[in-house]
């Protein structure tokens, strides 16, 4: 493609100045791409590495057993597919990124503007921003003017007329720091916003390339962050500088005729100098307002749509040890106070328990009664594991009725 002329002499800063940009911003974007994406080139190299790994990852993933199913085979042909159309192929890559990102916003604004009735909105916009700056310029020569005599004489006799100046020569500096703001608001809004669209397209088939593998992904989601927000930043500026020329537009044409009639305007320079520099802050605050929508832009979620549960369901199909049964539902699927009296009725339950099954020992041994059968039954069914109601607290273990018998006491007995 051949490089932009230089600005021409014939026409008017404004649109020399951004025809030039925008022309950079075209050139760039598409020699750049077709650079990179010609045979040798060091994005072949880069490409051609990124599907060698990606495809022998996929063939150790089989040999391990971890094959994918279908919705994951499917998704990574997909993704090859989609890497190497937008890589390796002009046409599609400038249908789908290169024209949408420099010729859309203008679009959006022609019919969002159009129905508002602001200037430029069909076209023509960098023409109407020249046509304006040739009145400030026209502005600038004329000046505020001078006061009449009755003014002169009042301010020499200290008698209140007009406002002084804050400083000799102040109007004469509102004048040109207001057409200086006004270019800055034109040529650096809509100049910074078309150059960044140009790199960003020159160097979008690397960024592609990161869609591959999930490590890189978000390469690939940082860029397509900033390619909408530059576009939006587009739209936004030139809707913003066509308001600014439906204000100044007529205001610089009747202060014009004003001017070239002999009026004195002593509050006009600051006047044009407030509006300039308001405007001047609207644009950067719109560039900045759309890089925030930008950021907003999250491909994690549409990605782990479509492609995360194939990866679960992978991994749920390698091979893994039977984990053990449990009858019971796990301790952090229960409320803590059901679980606090689950533990204390169960060790209730185990001193009732101990405490029959102690006593029928005793009672045999000692040739005491036998157990009454309540609590020979809530011995039996504590060692089968039943859950019954605990014994009444006291009464776990019975009184004994009659006294130890001895060997030593019936000898004693037998010698008195």
């Amino acid at each position: 493609m051949e490089a932009c002329a230089a600005l021409p002499e014939n026409a008017g800063f404004i649109q020399s100045v951004l025809a030039f940009m925008d022309c950079q911003a075209h050139v760039l974007g598409a020699s750049g791409y077709q650079a990179l994406s010609a045979p040798g080139s060091s994005l072949t190299l880069v490409l051609t590495g990124f599907l060698t790994l990606f495809i022998a990852l996929m063939g150790y993933r089989l040999m391990l057993g971890q094959g994918p199913d279908l919705r994951t085979g499917v998704l990574a042909f997909v993704k090859i597919g989609i890497v190497l159309a937008l890589a390796t192929s002009w046409p599609a890559y400038r249908t789908l990124v290169y024209d949408v990102v420099l010729s859309g916003p203008s679009q959006l604004a022609g019919e969002i503007g159009a129905p508002s009735g602001l200037p430029g909105a069909g076209g023509g916009l960098v023409a109407r921003l020249d046509g304006a700056d040739q009145a400030f310029v026209g502005l600038a020569v004329l000046g505020e003017g001078s006061p009449p005599m009755s003014v002169i004489e009042r301010q020499a006799a200290g008698t209140p007329g007009a406002a002084p100046q804050p400083f000799f020569g102040f109007n004469t500096f509102a004048i040109g720091g207001a057409r200086m703001l006004f270019l800055i608001g034109a040529i650096a809004g809509l100049g910074a916003v078309r150059l960044i669209l140009g790199l960003l397209l020159a160097v979008g088939p690397f960024f592609v390339a990161f869609l591959l593998f999930d490590n890189t992904r978000s390469l690939f989601e940082g860029w397509v962050r900033v390619l909408a927000g530059a576009a939006l930043g587009s739209l936004a500026v030139a809707i913003a500088l066509g308001a600014e020329l439906a204000l100044i537009e007529p205001w610089l044409s009747d202060l014009l005729a004003r001017r070239n009639s002999g009026e004195w305007l002593p509050g006009m320079p600051v006047e044009i100098l407030v509006v300039t520099f308001g405007f001047a802050l609207i644009v950067a605050a719109l560039i900045y307002a759309s890089a925030r929508v930008a950021l907003a832009f999250r491909l994690a979620p549409i990605w782990n749509a479509a492609l995360g549960r194939a990866d679960i369901t992978s991994r749920d199909q390698a091979p893994r040890a039977a984990p053990a049964r449990q009858d019971t539902p796990p301790a952090e699927a229960r409320p803590r106070a059901a679980a606090v009296v689950d533990a204390v009725a169960a060790t209730q339950r185990r001193e009732a328990g101990y405490g029959a099954a102690g006593w029928q020992s005793r009672a045999g041994r000692d040739g005491e009664a036998p157990l009454t059968p309540r609590a020979s039954a809530a011995g039996a069914n504590a060692g089968s594991g039943h859950n019954l109601a605990p014994a009444p607290l006291g009464q776990s273990f019975r009184r004994r009725t009659r006294g130890r018998v001895s060997a030593s006491a019936g000898q004693r007995d037998k010698r008195s």
